[in-house]
């Protein structure tokens, strides 16, 4: 079994070398060396002085990924309270690196994340409905919080009473989650309706920042 896992990363390594522009460029071929990698249990991103490094170059480029991540997330954080779409994370990251050759995939954006979550950073990538949203700060979403967020993906926003019905919550447990994720900075209130109802809008899964794509 040794053998013949020496074997394949050995084929891997020239692989690597005979595509290594496809893979530093193309998106869909980096993520398929991705799974490649991982099947014989080697991590191109363990080391920025290891060999894939040095053959492809990519330790540096999800490095690079990583601070620019980190520059639009802090960017944001006025706005979204530290949690963010993460389809919009990678729309504004493409922004960023407009004039870069290297096109940037949402996995690509997941391995710099991930990578930064090694680092003690404080990211994290959560899942809220069909969304998934990139966390970066150190707040502890629960159960209730992350069934508002789900809920409020179909308009953006939600009210009170809609938590209620919808969810079959009591009017208080409806106040106590909102009234935290509201204190987290992660929702906003509207009273200008005619209806007189408060609504709740949600940044991070309404997808209407714009904050920092040009920094």
């Amino acid at each position: 079994m040794k053998e013949q896992l020496a074997t394949f990363r050995s084929q891997l390594e020239e692989f690597a070398r005979k595509h290594r522009n496809d893979i530093r460029k193309n998106p869909a071929f980096r993520s398929q060396f991705h799974e490649m990698c991982a099947k014989v249990g080697v991590d191109p991103l363990a080391s920025n002085k290891g060999l894939w490094a040095e053959l492809l170059g990519i330790g540096d480029f999800y490095y690079e990924l990583g601070v620019q991540i980190v520059e639009i997330c802090l960017a944001t954080r006025p706005h979204n309270g530290g949690l963010i779409n993460l389809q919009e994370l990678c729309n504004l990251l493409r922004q960023k690196r407009k004039h870069d050759r290297e096109a940037v995939s949402e996995d690509d954006c997941l391995r710099a994340i991930s990578k930064l979550k090694v680092m003690g950073s404080g990211f994290e990538v959560i899942t809220a409905g069909k969304k998934k949203l990139v966390r970066s700060v150190p707040t502890e979403l629960k159960k209730d919080h992350n069934e508002i967020l789900e809920l409020a993906q179909a308009q953006g926003f939600v009210a009170v009473d809609e938590v209620e019905r919808r969810l079959s919550w009591t009017l208080g447990r409806a106040i106590d989650a909102l009234d935290t994720l509201l204190d987290e900075g992660l929702a906003m209130i509207d009273d200008g309706h005619e209806d007189g109802k408060r609504r709740y809008w949600f940044p991070c899964v309404s997808s209407i920042s714009s904050v920092g794509a040009d920094s």
